[in-house]
């Protein structure tokens, strides 16, 4: 299975600011039905996402 997209899904696809998120800090919170996972914001500006 190969992933690809085309236009108009990548046009459509949200795009979420992660210092919004964070709040300007390094942290945020996201709930996905009834699981919570962390999203961080390294010293290098890469996101990691932990359950």
């Amino acid at each position: 299975m190969t992933d690809r997209f085309d236009a108009n899904t990548v046009q459509s696809t949200p795009i979420h600011d992660a210092e919004i998120l964070t709040d300007g800090g390094n942290l945020a919170r996201i709930r996905l039905n009834e699981a919570e996972y962390t999203l961080r914001i390294t010293r290098q500006g890469k996101l990691i996402l932990t359950k």
